[in-house]
């Protein structure tokens, strides 16, 4: 009888010695976050951003973790930065000063189209949040748009509307537009992009593309020259 009660206790010790802990989600897992947690932090380093109107199972689950969040990324030496009135929250990279930290995040190489389809799309949200709406734009304003820095005496039309289309798809690989359901030429901004560029960085983008429009910069090499890309 005691023999018998004995084993009874040992083998619910080795049962509990080798229950799988709740948050281990596959073999081999030794992850300490719940897997709702873990879907946040995946989806803020895939990028660009946690958007709170778009992913609203996930935005309340980031706020309630945010803490332990933040603390996985200044592991990475990032930077965890949050708009909670427009709910959204990316990550980039920590400053590190004279540290050498890796980088885990690349940098983006902006061509002339690029930013100047960044800046259009960066005014646009300026202009929805005053309406208290979300940012929507077309191809063809975007074309329109950017035909107005198109070079004086240029023939190539066709061209200068396919480097374009090429940042537009450049964007939407970074999630900055998302294509609107049903509609091949609509597309959302994604908040984050304010969030990118601040508001003193934008006023001296815009100057800088006032004075090529006025004549005072002549070419793309000039405007890359004077500090344009990155």
């Amino acid at each position: 009888m005691n023999w018998s009660e004995n084993t009874t206790q040992e083998n619910i010790s080795e049962s509990q010695d080798i229950a799988v802990p709740e948050n281990n989600l596959f073999t081999g897992d030794t992850g300490e976050l719940a897997l709702d947690t873990r879907q946040a932090l995946v989806l803020l380093l895939s990028g660009p951003s946690l958007d709170g109107q778009r992913h609203t199972k996930l935005w309340p689950i980031f706020l309630r973790d945010e803490g332990i969040i933040r603390r996985r990324l200044a592991d990475l030496f990032l930077e965890l930065v949050i708009d909670r009135d427009l709910q959204v929250a990316f990550t980039r990279q920590a400053d590190t000063g004279d540290l050498e930290a890796p980088r885990l995040l690349r940098r983006t190489h902006l061509t002339f189209i690029d930013s100047l389809l960044l800046l259009f799309l960066r005014e646009q949200l300026t202009r929805a949040e005053t309406h208290g709406g979300r940012a929507v734009v077309s191809r063809d304003e975007i074309i329109e748009n950017l035909n107005l820095y198109e070079r004086a005496g240029n023939t190539d039309k066709a061209g200068f509307t396919k480097r374009i289309d090429a940042s537009i798809e450049k964007i939407k690989k970074h999630n900055i537009l998302q294509k609107i359901r049903a509609s091949d030429n609509r597309f959302e901004v994604s908040p984050a992009l304010k969030l990118l560029f601040s508001a003193e960085e934008i006023i001296a983008l815009t100057k800088l593309y006032q004075r090529m429009l006025a004549g005072e910069i002549l070419n793309e090499q000039e405007l890359i020259s004077d500090g344009e890309e990155e």
